[in-house]
């Protein structure tokens, strides 16, 4: 009986987890594939992007409350049987998305030169980091749509929407970026440009979708204040808990620019790849907060419980798999972004951190996903806020003592074995588990 029950879970698991890989993997691919074209302009190029990549995933990371919310949302009200209130949540997502997109996306760009300055170590690369910036402000509100558009799809289980429009975002991303950057000449500004249009692309075909499965529930498209006001309240625990993980960010970014521009560089390098195989294992943890809230929707806590049991096996493995395959490939990746050997030297330690630390990180990633589900965003608010306050002094003092690049990447280790901490005693009791639409 366990073993049948076993084997229905892991189908369940790999129906949802398997399409969100692919969706997820294509995401960091776009900051990839931009990582590449510009750092072959040079290090200082390499370094403006780290820094105005830095900023919009900041914005982009704090709203992601909006597919999370989306997801959980609908996802519960889906399995309680309510499909017409699903989307009316849904759809004020989306207007959600496009309010706080427009208003972050002109500070974006009004603000973009002394951010830059802030962020960076040199003039070279804070005038393209903020030429970066300038330009980018307008794919904000694109890159929150699409953010709300996906979190509603998941809820419904179409994992398949996301990726393919995830993967056509990715293709034009790519052509744009070599065209514009190599081909015109436009350099970094081309490559801002040529993401920004991609950005829209995705956004816009997501958008679409959600407002036809809308119209056909019954539920309307036009801005409601309640549903709009009701998507905002819900988000503002879990915007709280990805504050705290973007401060972090922000906070590595802050002491590894106080290095020099190649230790910048080597750090915008070692985030794409840590962003890489986050998205990677967080495919499971979307498995956890689709199927979670479905499970709690319908009254289901057995088979809650014995899906969260399952993910975390799986999370144990997929991190060590990603482990192993960084840890072989660190003396070499490198190479795939930068030519300046400088850079290679300090990367490689750092990589080999971030390798070791990666089981850690799919256990988190999964009781992370699974907590959201569940809607326990106000826990995982506090939870954020303890593990800032063990990550904060931890990456401050390698900068004061000087310590070198890889242990920022030390610290960061520490910080996920925070969050691990908080996450596992909080899934071992069952408060968490609220039952019902």
């Amino acid at each position: 009986m366990v073993t049948r029950l076993w084997t229905r879970v892991d189908g369940r698991i790999l129906a949802v987890a398997v399409p969100a890989f692919f969706a997820l993997v294509s995401e960091p691919l776009m900051l990839l594939v931009d990582t590449a074209i510009v750092g072959r302009l040079g290090t200082p190029e390499l370094a403006g992007l780290g820094a105005a990549s830095t900023v919009l995933l900041t914005f982009v990371g704090l709203c992601v409350f909006l597919a999370y919310g989306s997801t959980a949302t609908v996802g519960r009200l889906h399995g309680a049987g309510h499909p017409a209130e699903a989307y009316r949540g849904a759809i004020g997502g989306l207007w959600l998305a496009l309010g706080l997109g427009v208003a972050l996306g002109a500070l974006t760009t009004a603000t973009s030169g002394p951010v830059a300055r802030a962020l960076t170590d040199s003039a070279e690369s804070a005038r393209h980091a903020a030429d970066y910036l300038a330009i980018s402000g307008a794919a904000v509100p694109a890159m929150l749509l699409a953010l709300a558009a996906t979190g509603a799809l998941r809820g419904t289980l179409d994992l398949r929407t996301p990726l393919v429009v995830t993967v056509l975002a990715n293709v034009v991303n790519a052509a744009l970026n070599l065209w514009l950057v190599h081909g015109v000449g436009l350099g970094v500004p081309g490559s801002a440009l040529g993401t920004t249009i991609a950005q829209w692309v995705g956004a816009l075909a997501l958008t679409a979708v959600v407002l036809g499965r809308a119209r056909r529930t019954g539920a309307a498209s036009r801005p409601d204040l309640g549903s709009v006001l009701g998507a905002g309240r819900a988000g503002v625990p879990l915007l709280v808990r990805t504050a705290t993980l973007r401060a972090s960010l922000l906070i590595g970014t802050a002491v590894a620019a106080s290095m020099g521009d190649v230790p910048l560089a080597a750090h915008q390098i070692a985030t794409s790849l840590v962003s890489f195989l986050a998205f990677a294992l967080d495919a499971v943890a979307i498995a956890g907060q689709t199927l979670t809230g479905r499970a709690l929707g319908a009254s289901d806590p057995e088979l809650a419980r014995g899906l969260t049991r399952r993910m975390i096996v799986w999370g144990v493995w997929t991190g060590a798999l990603g482990g192993v395959l960084l840890a072989l490939s660190a003396p070499w990746v490198g190479g795939w972004f930068v030519a300046d050997p400088a850079v290679h030297r300090v990367l490689v330690p750092a990589l080999l951190v971030v390798a070791a630390v990666q089981p850690v990180s799919g256990v988190v990633f999964v009781l992370d996903g699974v907590l959201i589900g569940a809607g326990d965003g106000t826990y995982l608010a506090w939870a954020g806020l303890v593990t800032l306050a063990v990550y904060a002094p931890l990456a401050v003092l390698v900068g004061v003592l000087g310590a070198g690049f890889a242990w920022l990447w030390v610290a960061y280790g520490g910080f996920q074995l925070a969050r691990l901490a908080t996450l596992w005693v909080r899934q071992r009791g069952d408060r968490w588990m609220v039952l019902g639409a």
